[in-house]
């Protein structure tokens, strides 16, 4: 892996820092605590989130937070998901690729990036075991033997980076601890899917040295045909495997080291997109769409194939005063995925074509290969004291390539994009009385990223930079025992971009210049009847100077980045969970989210077929949409999400359990501009359990059914050629095991 200078002192500096503590005493960190700590029979659990660095109660955070537990999760992935399947399942969070399982794209309360090549920034930072996943590769990195997933809404550039303007997604797997345990689950179901997940702590020396061992197999054969060519079971089908190595070692009761690498290797289908199966004039699927078939005369098997490996070091010594950690990383992506872009036959001047018109064929593949390193330092204060602080330093550093294939068009084309950022940090938080609490933080960052040709075209190299400053400031007040109020104001922004894809397309590399978020929040948390109930929500409202947005596809089919004067967004979220009895329980979630884009100048291209709702102009010869007063693409006004839990006892250790999930996602344009074709609604999406359990949570049996109405649900669609879309996971029944020892 190559590393510029300044990465090579940092990692100098933190095995200096390493050998310098390793003769003093050590401290131990708890690798035993779990998202949600046990309470009393009939009472909800407490649930434990890391917002500000530190372990605390979600309930004394003054951040619009969400968690998916570790079951829910796997529930959600029983049939062999991946990361888009948490799309609904909080308030707030949306998630959709057209990419298959390889790059997914993040948002948060109406903020992402609906651009579809592998060099994409988002405003939505994935952060895992303290690591941020920067490449939309790497956010598709598996999820498995994982502790908890938090939702941080609203900006994070305080504590977490520069391109968090709209909020986080941190993933904590499970740590290794001081005893042996074992943890997994394994599921089988129709379309011969299986999903197994598990981990093994093992302690090596007693109190001193323990290692983890986990691994993620899911598997489905294939099963659309291809109408075109005949062939049954041509698609779909995809291997994902990933395993993740852990070593703890805590030579004294103050330090604690953890070495951890994780692989991932995915061998499976892209994105299936399907032609002219909207409208016209209409969002509703066609008699040219049918889930099983799909009509491609190209594409190479629309196969992907992707590669990661991501080693992390980190050190944690507790000097008393305060805590030192240090987290080296280093990651890396490569891999390929092809399709049928046209999403059908033929074209307009060939013998034939079809489902509908297509105007010419489109057959593209893209393929990265991606270094990344990462390190911070941060000294954090001991908890529970009137005043609790932490600083910090971070560094980053991205080199990757992105090659652009066409099938005989357009030429091969590579390009190199890298990334230069550091910044420093720190947080203060003090108890002004016995009810209120005040936080405020501060972040510097400097940004500086570099584009340039490799081959296939003329060097046309870019650079951008930008220095920034990054704020936050909350106030937190117990109105009672049960009941807490919070306002919060934060700051941030996401760094300029570059984007050259299409360059490929004898097109410029385009640019958009830093976009910059002013986020006013004001929330409630309260636990109530003897806490049986929890009630969270809160109402926001922000404003984005110079937003980045990604003007994708139309007729000219480009990929091209451009600033918006401005835009607001405002809405609110509510989260819950009821324990109606101690053997029932009822979450629900739901969020409104009002956005809008806020340029009377701003024109962008127009779908090939659909459309246009919006007013529109011609601009050198070229229709174009004037989109002010548009929602930001991707922007669900609604989400709600619901889960039951209901069990019934048998004998004295086990439990006849029913357990349902519901998401719903209101209306979502999909592009900048409106048409009726290409935006979606009222989608809904369910699944069961029933089973057996026993109450001590170490074993787990029953049958499942994820997407139980078998809704057909449009996610995404390509305008440049014709009305094409791509629509969820059909329905899946099976039987699945759990166990935990």
């Amino acid at each position: 892996m190559k590393l510029s200078r300044t990465a090579a002192r940092l990692i100098g500096t933190s095995a200096f820092a390493i050998a310098a503590i390793a003769a003093q005493p050590a401290y131990a960190q708890d690798a035993d605590t779990t998202g949600a700590e046990e309470q009393a029979d009939g009472q909800l659990n407490t649930i434990i989130v890391t917002a500000n660095r530190r372990e605390e109660n979600l309930q004394e955070v003054p951040v619009s937070a969400a968690t998916l537990s570790a079951d829910t999760v796997k529930t959600i992935f029983d049939a062999g998901a991946e990361v888009t399947a948490l799309a609904a399942r909080v308030p707030g969070l949306f998630v959709e690729s057209s990419n298959g399982r390889a790059a997914p794209r993040f948002y948060i309360r109406g903020l992402g990036n609906t651009d579809f090549d592998l060099a994409a920034s988002q405003p939505v930072s994935v952060v895992m075991d303290d690591v941020v996943m920067e490449n939309v590769t790497l956010k598709s990195f598996p999820i498995f033997d994982i502790e908890r997933i938090e939702v941080l809404r609203g900006p994070q550039g305080t504590l977490f980076g520069r391109n968090t303007p709209a909020g986080i997604v941190k993933i904590d797997t499970v740590k290794p601890g001081d005893e042996f345990a074992v943890a997994g689950s394994l599921s089988v179901g129709s379309f011969g899917s299986v999903s197994a997940d598990g981990g093994v702590t093992i302690p090596l020396v007693d109190g001193m040295v323990s290692m983890r061992l986990s691994g993620l197999w899911q598997h489905r054969g294939n099963w659309v045909d291809n109408g075109y060519t005949g062939e049954k079971n041509a698609l779909g089908g995809y291997d994902e495997i990933a395993g993740r190595a852990q070593l703890l070692i805590t030579p004294t009761e103050e330090l604690s080291i953890l070495g951890t690498y994780a692989v991932r290797d995915l061998d499976g289908t892209s994105t299936l997109f399907r032609a002219n199966i909207l409208g016209p004039g209409d969002n509703e699927l066609n008699e040219n769409y049918d889930r099983d078939t799909v009509f491609f005369d190209a594409g190479g098997g629309n196969q992907a194939k992707y590669k990661a490996d991501i080693a992390t070091v980190k050190l944690d010594y507790d000097a008393g005063f305060g805590t030192f950690t240090s987290i080296t990383s280093w990651a890396n992506s490569e891999g390929s995925s092809r399709g049928d872009i046209d999403g059908g036959f033929g074209a307009s001047f060939l013998p034939e074509m079809g489902p509908g018109f297509i105007p010419f064929p489109s057959d593209t593949q893209d393929s990265i290969e991606l270094d990344q390193f990462t390190q911070e330092v941060r000294l954090a204060s001991a908890t529970g004291g009137a005043i609790e602080w932490q600083v910090g330093g971070f560094y980053f550093d991205s080199d990757f390539d992105v090659t652009t294939v066409g099938f005989d068009f357009p030429p091969p084309v590579t390009v190199n994009h890298t990334n230069e950022s550091w910044a420093v940090f720190g947080q203060v938080s003090t108890r002004v009385s016995d009810v209120l609490k005040l936080t405020g933080g501060l972040r510097w960052t400097d940004d500086q990223k570099n584009f340039i040709v490799k081959s296939g075209s003329a060097p046309q190299a870019r650079e951008v930079s930008d220095a920034r400053l990054s704020w936050d400031a909350a106030a937190f007040l117990d109105v009672s025992d049960d009941a807490s109020v919070y306002a919060r104001v934060a700051s941030g922004f996401r760094a300029p971009t570059i984007q050259g894809r299409d360059v490929a397309f004898f097109s410029a590399p385009s640019i958009a210049t830093s976009e910059k978020i002013m986020s006013y929040e004001a929330g409630f948390k309260s636990e109530l009847a003897g806490r049986t109930v929890r009630l969270n929500g809160a109402i926001y409202y922000y404003t984005i100077k110079d937003p980045q947005f990604s003007a994708v596809g139309g007729a000219d089919n480009l990929v091209q980045l451009v600033n918006a004067d401005k835009g607001r967004g405002y809405g609110f979220e509510l989260d819950s969970a009821f324990q109606v009895t101690p053997d029932f329980l009822i979450t629900a979630g739901l969020s409104y989210n009002n956005t809008k884009i806020q340029d009377d100048t701003l024109a962008v291209g127009i779908c090939a077929q659909c459309t246009v709702t919006d007013p529109t102009v011609v601009l050198s010869g070229n229709t174009r949409a004037l989109v002010d007063g548009n929602p930001f693409p991707n922007a669900p006004e609604w989400i709600a999400d619901v889960t039951a839990r209901y069990a019934v006892p048998m004998g004295n250790s086990g439990e006849l359990f029913v357990f349902t999930d519901w998401a719903y996602q209101g209306k979502t344009n999909f592009f900048l501009y409106e048409s009726k074709e290409f935006n979606s609604n009222n989608q809904v999406e369910g699944g069961l359990r029933i089973g057996y359990a026993k109450t001590d949570g170490s074993f787990e049996l029953a049958a499942f059914v994820r997407n139980i109405t078998d809704a057909d649900n449009v996610k995404g669609g390509i305008d440049f050629n014709n009305n094409t879309a791509f629509v969820n996971d059909p329905r899946v029944f099976g039987v699945s095991a759990r166990f935990s020892y």
